[in-house]
Parts: C-alpha cells; sequence; structure tokens
C-alpha cells in the first residue's frame, strides 16, 4: 500500500521547509504555513522505518474536526483543508514548549511514578494512585523542544518562567487555553464514550501577535483516550485499560526490546503488523470523531497533493 514518508515540493512562492517528527511545513511567502501530515509513525522520539497507510489523513482529519469544535473558546491557526492530508493556516512563530494535560495517572506520569517520583514538572502528584486513576484536578506538565525538534523534555513552569522560555504574561494566557480545550476535549470524548486521558497542545504567534492553537488537537498522537464503559470496572480489578492511542505501538516497542535508548534496535516491522497499525488509527478515528472514515486516492499521494495545494494557493 502507498504511503507518504517524506516529501520534497516545490510550492509557487515557497521560502522554507521545516521537517518535524510527523510533519512537513512549507513557508509559502511568509504569510501561509502549508503542513503536511505524513504517514510516518514515531514513538520515544524516534522515527519508525515504516509508514503507515492513510495515518496522515487520519490526523490531519482529526486535527481539523477538533479546531472546528473549539475555536469558539480558542483561536487557532488555520485557514483551510484543501486535501486529505493538508493543513493551511496563519505563519506563526511557535513557543518552545508544548502544554501537556493529564487528567489520569497514564502513560510517562505513571511511568515516573513507578519509580516512586511524586513530583513531575513541579507539580506534586497524591500519594496513594495506582496506574490509570483519576487526578483529583487535571495537572499541567510542560515539555520543551530542542531545536532540531527531536527530544522532548520535562520543565516546570517554574523553569519556563526563570529562563524567559516564555513570558508570564503569556504562559498564564498558554495554561487558560490548556485546561479550556481539555475541558472541551473531555466533554466531547464523554459523547463518543471515551475518556480523554492526557493530551497536548502547542501553541504560536501570529505576526500581529495575537497566540493561536497550531499543530495538532486531540488526536491519538497527541491523546490518549480509554473506553468510558468499564474503566471504573478494570480500574477496581487491577486490569489494563481498554485504550484508543499510540499506546499501543509503544507497548509493542517496549515488548520487543526498545525504548529509543542508545544501541537498541528497533524491531521488524512486517507488511501484517503495519496493516494492523493502519486499522487501529482507522478504528481510533470512527471512535473519536463518531464518523465513518473515508480512504482517500493513495494511487499517488504526491501528485494529488501537488495539485490540489497549487490550486489553493492560485486562489
Amino acid at each position: 500500500m502507498n504511503t507518504i514518508t517524506t516529501t520534497n515540493f516545490n510550492f509557487t512562492g515557497q521560502k522554507s521547509v521545516y521537517r518535524g517528527k510527523v510533519r512537513e511545513v512549507y513557508n509559502i511567502n511568509d504569510d501561509l504555513l502549508v503542513m503536511i501530515a505524513t504517514d510516518r509513525l514515531s514513538a520515544f522520539d524516534v522515527v519508525l522505518p515504516e509508514g503507515i497507510p492513510y495515518k496522515g489523513q487520519i490526523l490531519n482529519q482529526i486535527a481539523t474536526k477538533f479546531m472546528q469544535l473549539t475555536e469558539d473558546i480558542v483561536p487557532n491557526w488555520l485557514i483551510a483543508t484543501p486535501d486529505p492530508n493538508v493543513a493551511v493556516g496563519h505563519l506563526c512563530e511557535p513557543f518552545k514548549v508544548e502544554m501537556v494535560i493529564r487528567g489520569y495517572l497514564s502513560g510517562h506520569a505513571a511511568r515516573e511514578y513507578a519509580l516512586g517520583k511524586r513530583i513531575i514538572c513541579g507539580v506534586t502528584m497524591p500519594e496513594g494512585l495506582k496506574e490509570n486513576d483519576k487526578f483529583p484536578t487535571p495537572i499541567i506538565t510542560p515539555t520543551t523542544k530542542a531545536d532540531n525538534g527531536s527530544h522532548d523534555e520535562d520543565i516546570s513552569r517554574e523553569a519556563i518562567l526563570a529562563n524567559g522560555i516564555v513570558s508570564e504574561e503569556d504562559y498564564l494566557i498558554l495554561e487558560k487555553y490548556t485546561r479550556a480545550l481539555y475541558q472541551r476535549g473531555t466533554e466531547i470524548a464523554t459523547s463518543r464514550g471515551l475518556i480523554l486521558v492526557d493530551t497536548k497542545y502547542e501553541f504560536g504567534k501570529t505576526k500581529d501577535g495575537k497566540i493561536v492553537l497550531i499543530d495538532e488537537i486531540h488526536t491519538p498522537d497527541s491523546s490518549r483516550y480509554f473506553y468510558a464503559e468499564g474503566y471504573q470496572d478494570r480500574q477496581d480489578k487491577g486490569e489494563e485499560q481498554k485504550q484508543l492511542s499510540k499506546e499501543f505501538v509503544r507497548r509493542w516497542l517496549i515488548e520487543n526490546g526498545f525504548q529509543g535508548k542508545e544501541g537498541q534496535q528497533i524491531p521488524e516491522m512486517t507488511q501484517e503488523y503495519v496493516e494492523s497499525v493502519s486499522e487501529r488509527y482507522i478504528e481510533l478515528f470512527e471512535n473519536i470523531i463518531g464518523e465513518k472514515f473515508v480512504k482517500s486516492d493513495i494511487s499517488n499521494i504526491e501528485a494529488r497533493i501537488q495539485a490540489n495545494v497549487e490550486a489553493y494557493l492560485a486562489k
């Protein structure tokens, strides 16, 4: 099956291109950004060797939907989606922090907690919790990114302000927006029979100084979901939660001896495994969005994107 794992476009008015772990962002005339969601799969800050069919389309369409469902509470960068894998939006200067918010003791926080740590990113976690328990109130645990975008590091609010990474005035807005988005995401998830466990948001500033939500929102790459039905029963019995997130990929890697550490080998991704991941992402889409996933034409993804973006820019 065809996938798009790297791009090399030369769009009209193109000034530069930035390549992230999953997305590639083209600067058009220092005015617009054309963001292409590739089919790359990353885990533990490592891009895995095989692309996942339809993954880019799934991420882009989920992010687009949630941008539309939250634009009344938080402004965002998005202008149009001229192609299933493409979002076009305002040129922004990204903040060098990701705003991670956690409603439950899961994932990275749970791994830290299991090591005996009770403070994460300067925030104290209560004693007596077990993995996947709900926090009394959601906690914000920011990360900061290295300039090359390759490695996320935990950081506290105090360190962000002390190091001048974000001004206090702006950071208060980021916190306010993060809590509002998580609350809205929680409400939408509940209506779909899901629990929004944790998620991350990225923000930037437009040329006129407005803080807006950028990148993605509430996708399986940036968020963790549990099925609400049976959640408490599974907790009471000490069973694993049934979840909708990229955690199943991380678990597969861990089981096969890979956590992104030096000297570790990425396990072989067979065609059968790649197709199973694609099917899981489609399941994620349909549960999170509540609609049937419609597969785009992937016979020649690059040509399709080129034509759709150029047609949009010509307008």
